[in-house]
């Protein structure tokens, strides 16, 4: 849940969800479902909190859907265990 004012997705609107769906044309099929969904009623996400910078959004978020593209050598396994190690790593708690 983000401390900061948002702008809840289901109110998304114009060039914001122009830019979120496009942006999630980038993932792969596998990331169009959450595996655990968001305990926000109003779907709190990293995504939702850069709602009011949307092109700064779309630029992060689309150079990560880049980075898990299907036709790289890497799979989504290979993926998560790097995600994993990193956020360990890092002493990250996503």
């Amino acid at each position: 849940m983000a401390w900061i004012t948002t702008i809840p997705l289901a109110q998304v609107e114009g060039r914001l969800a122009e830019l979120l769906q496009k942006q999630r044309s980038l993932y792969p099929i596998e990331y169009a479902t959450p595996v655990s969904p968001s305990p926000d009623p109003s779907g709190g996400s990293i995504v939702q909190s850069h709602t009011l910078l949307p092109d700064v959004m779309f630029h992060a978020f689309a150079a990560f859907g880049a980075m898990m593209a299907p036709d790289l050598p890497l799979s989504r396994r290979q993926h998560e265990m790097i995600a994993t190690v990193v956020s360990a790593t890092n002493s990250c708690h996503y």
